[in-house]
This record gives C-alpha cells, structure tokens and sequence, in this order.
C-alpha cells in the first residue's frame, strides 16, 4: 500500500518535468522505440541525481538541467499559463518562461531527498492516438512499486515528454490550476507573477 504522503511528494516532485500543452498534434515520426529511450535516459539522469549525494542546490541545478533537457520549457510554460500567454509581449513571454523555469526547479527539486533510495525503471511503452505512453515502475524506500506513465509526443520537433499520469491525476492539469491561481490572486497582472516567480519556490 502506497502511503499517502509518499504518493503526494511523488505528484509535487515530478510535474515540473511533466507538465505541456494540450494533447499534442501528430508531429515528425516518433515510435515506440523512440519514445521508452527518451524515457530511459530521462529516468537515467533522474536516478542518477537521486544516488549523486550532493547538497540540495546541487540536486535542484541538476534537476533544472533535466527539466530544461527533457521538457518543452516554452510549450509548458505557455501550458501552465493558458490562454493569458496569448496576451503577452515577446519580452513578457520570455521572462516568464525564464522565471518559471526557475520556480519549478526550486519548489520540486526540494523534494529530491524524499527520494534518496528509491529507483524508477522503463517496463513498456505503447503508442495512444498521436502520442506515446511510456509506463516506469517506481520504488521508494520503504514503500511498494507503484506505475506512473509518461506521455511522449514531439509537437515541437524534438522527443519530449508533455505529462505524466499517477493514480488517475494529470499532472498537466493540476500545475495548469495552480499557475492560474496564482495568476488570480495577482489580479491578471502578469509583470507581477513573474516578479513573484523570480522569487519563489
């Protein structure tokens, strides 16, 4: 039985690595093979901070790396902010996927040393419609394997996961409600959720 508290730090950990736009549109050729190597070196680079031992700065500018690496960081910055991206200037549109980047690397990547001991490993992957679904088993200390299935596609012309589904949850939804709470409570003034994102985390 997966602890409750295990299973959440897990959803907090990964969405930043996760998140995207909607589900993609069929984009360049990307098969199955193509679609579990990505996955394979992700969760190699993830592991392998998880074993590094460094400090906490140490795992989250490594944990950046990975984000900025595997993840489509414009695609899921505009994602996470919706419709209001179509609003922004080029400067605007470019400092806040900067800040959010940044944000998301220190607010998730502290929880890396929940997962100090645990392993993730590639068991399959599938295609669905015009992506992959790539599914890992994950062990943490203490606790039984459970399945999270990352979701590939290459919209943008490169191989990159846009989501990652744990127990049923999106992790592309739950960051998308949350930025645009955090949107809300600023009044819509986006100059001043990137101020608080440099800030953040």
């Amino acid at each position: 039985m997966i602890s409750e508290f295990s299973r959440r730090a897990f959803v907090s950990f990964f969405s930043a690595a996760a998140l995207a736009a909607a589900l993609p549109t069929p984009g360049f050729a990307l098969n199955v093979a193509q679609a579990e190597a990505l996955i394979d070196r992700a969760v190699a680079d993830i592991n392998q901070v998880i074993k590094s031992g460094k400090p906490l700065n140490g795992m989250i500018r490594d944990f950046e790396r990975i984000f900025v690496k595997y993840g489509d960081v414009p695609i899921i910055a505009r994602s996470a902010l919706g419709p209001d991206a179509r609003s922004l200037s080029n400067a605007q549109l470019s400092a806040y996927t900067k800040a959010f980047q940044g944000y998301m690397a220190r607010k998730y990547g502290k929880r890396f040393n929940e997962f100090v001991g645990g392993q993730i490993d590639v068991q399959s992957s599938r295609k669905v419609k015009s992506f992959f679904e790539v599914t890992t088993s994950v062990k943490l200390r203490g606790e039984a394997p459970f399945e999270v299935n990352f979701l590939v596609s290459n919209r943008s012309g490169q191989d990159k996961f846009f989501d990652m589904i744990i127990e049923g949850i999106s992790l592309r939804l739950s960051e998308k409600a949350e930025i645009g709470a955090m949107l809300d409570r600023r009044k819509g003034d986006i100059n001043a959720l990137i101020a608080d994102l440099n800030n953040a985390g």
